[in-house]
């Protein structure tokens, strides 16, 4: 049996092989590189997603009652994971800054509709965390698991740390909706730098729809936590 391989493990033959420029290869090399750039981070940003989406799916699992300590702590582990990635998303726009305007507007309009408006994960993602009109799933899940331990959000909020696994579990529904705002908020300024204010790709309007998209979850939580002052 052939021992398997760092590269065969992580399939990177293919993965190299999923870059595919529009720019012709006969154009400025600098274009190219910069349109891989901006690939490989729109790329890279919906590989984490991926695992948001899919760690926070757990969490909703894991809170669902009957929810016991291990279930509580295990669902921690995943926000606090959470709450790493989205810095990571976070960073990724601070280094796309690093991509040169006069190379972007060269291969922008080959981008034709292409929008990361689109994307599914990014969906998924707002359901599950929800906006000033929809609680979202995963704070439905992590309600549902503090009446189970027969309490309300009001009272493990004004616990605090005598709520045990449920404080923390607080502490890190919040420190992922300040993650979460902190980068869409990059994102637009990111957006606001590189285009103005002409129409998205997507043909939306551009910094007007993104500004509107921009949420901070957890309103009723964050709510909670403001009377405690």
């Amino acid at each position: 049996m052939t021992a398997l391989k760092y590269a065969d493990y992580l399939r990177l033959e293919t993965l190299f092989s999923l870059q595919e420029m529009r720019t012709p290869a006969t154009d400025d090399r600098a274009v190219a590189l910069a349109e891989q750039f901006f690939i490989i981070t729109h790329q890279s940003c919906e590989l984490w997603l991926k695992q948001v989406v899919a760690d926070l799916d757990a969490v909703v699992q894991t809170l669902t009652p009957p929810c016991g300590p291990d279930d509580l702590e295990l669902g921690v582990e995943f926000l606090l994971r959470t709450g790493e990635i989205l810095r990571v998303l976070h960073h990724q726009l601070l280094a796309l800054e690093k991509l040169p305007i006069r190379h972007f507007v060269e291969f922008r309009p080959r981008l034709d509709t292409a929008s990361g408006v689109q994307s599914a994960q990014f969906r998924q993602l707002t359901g599950l965390l929800g906006d000033d009109r929809n609680p979202g799933s995963l704070y439905e899940a992590f309600t549902a698991a503090v009446g189970y331990h027969n309490l309300s959000v009001a009272e493990v909020c004004r616990l605090g740390v005598s709520a045990r696994t449920l404080h923390r579990i607080v502490e890190a529904l919040l420190e992922i909706g300040n993650g979460y705002w902190h980068w869409k908020v990059a994102h637009l300024a990111l957006i606001s730098k590189m285009v103005g204010n002409i129409e998205g790709t997507g043909g939306s309007s551009g910094i007007e729809f993104l500004l509107r998209r921009i949420i901070r979850p957890f309103p009723e939580l964050r709510r909670l936590r403001g009377q405690l002052h």
